[in-house]
């Protein structure tokens, strides 16, 4: 009998369809399950990641959402660029919402680096959104925030730096990592995003994602007053035991929002939740973005009610 949890295999049974879209001459990847026609979400991952990172909650959501997952420029299957900026990362999430038909409003989902992509899409796009949701990922206050971004000029470091080639495929998933590491996440699902984030070179065997990345993006210190100005719903949602600096700012969210911020903190979790309790998460994400959506249509809602009403009496 196998000892892999049944949404394991059920999610690598669920069939999913690959698709791309060229964006400011970069071909960005994505993957997609559900039916056209329904709600649309879009998922975005962290830094140093790539799509496989939702296959574990996509097809949990894909009964009542059409779902994309991205490959962020720099990352996974996607093209390089030789630099990157916020509004790079918004289009390449919008031109994927429209190329996998995700639908008017769309929903867009971003964990750890990829909450601040979120929060640039938002910013450039947020009116066309049905809502955002950071995943242990917040603002900061300006007076503490830390820049990830301009590591040439801010660390000194040299652009164009080469990651480090393995002799052989096995050695080089033996060296597989999430950051910050965590207790607890199943060995297969970390073979899983090793295997999907290693590519065959010459000598070996080493990461698609580009090192650079860092080098001349600026995060910015404006994430909060971006946050604040949001014109869609947004929501938060944390890994208890987190200790990614870029998930520390919760309260401070809170505060500016009256404490009417829609905030879940999954007992148990850490930054990758997603991998700790995939259900559970998939489960809260999937109420949540139900609830955004019949907000957006209650009046069919009573419209329908009020039929049923009128065909029994």
């Amino acid at each position: 009998m196998s000892d892999l949890p049944f949404w394991f295999n059920q999610a690598l049974e669920t069939p999913s369809q690959s698709g791309s879209v060229t964006v400011d001459g970069a071909n960005i990847v994505f993957e997609t399950w559900g039916e056209v026609g329904k709600p649309g979400i879009v998922l975005i991952h962290g830094s140093n990641a790539h799509l496989e990172w939702w296959r574990f909650t996509a097809p949990f959501l894909a009964d009542r959402f059409r779902v994309a997952a991205i490959d962020l420029s720099g990352n996974g299957n996607s093209d390089w660029r030789e630099k990157y900026s916020g509004k790079n990362f918004a289009d390449e999430v919008w031109a994927v919402c429209q190329a996998a038909e995700l639908g008017d409003r769309p929903i867009v989902v971003g964990h750890s680096f990829g909450g601040y992509v979120a929060l640039e899409t938002g910013h450039y796009y947020s009116d066309r959104l049905g809502g955002i949701l950071f995943m242990d990922f917040t603002t900061a206050p300006p007076e503490e925030y830390m820049e990830w971004g301009l590591r040439v000029e801010r660390d000194g470091v040299k652009p164009g730096r080469k990651l480090r080639v393995y002799e052989d495929k096995e050695t080089a998933l033996g060296r597989f990592r999430l950051i910050p590491e965590q207790p607890g996440v199943h060995p297969a699902l970390l073979a899983h995003m090793a295997e999907y984030g290693l590519k065959e070179v010459e000598g070996g065997w080493t990461w698609k994602f580009d090192p650079g990345l860092f080098d001349y993006l600026e995060m910015g210190v404006s994430q909060r007053d971006k946050f604040a100005a949001l014109k869609c719903r947004s929501a938060l949602m944390l890994g208890e035991f987190s200790e990614d600096e870029g998930a520390f700012y919760a309260q401070h969210m809170l505060d500016i929002t009256n404490n009417l911020l829609p905030t879940i903190t999954f007992p148990g979790t850490y930054h990758h939740l997603m991998f700790d309790d995939p259900m559970a998460v998939a489960m809260a994400m999937k109420i949540l973005f139900l609830e955004w959506h019949r907000i957006d249509h209650q009046d069919e809602l009573d419209s329908a009610l009020q039929t049923t009403l009128e065909k029994s009496s």
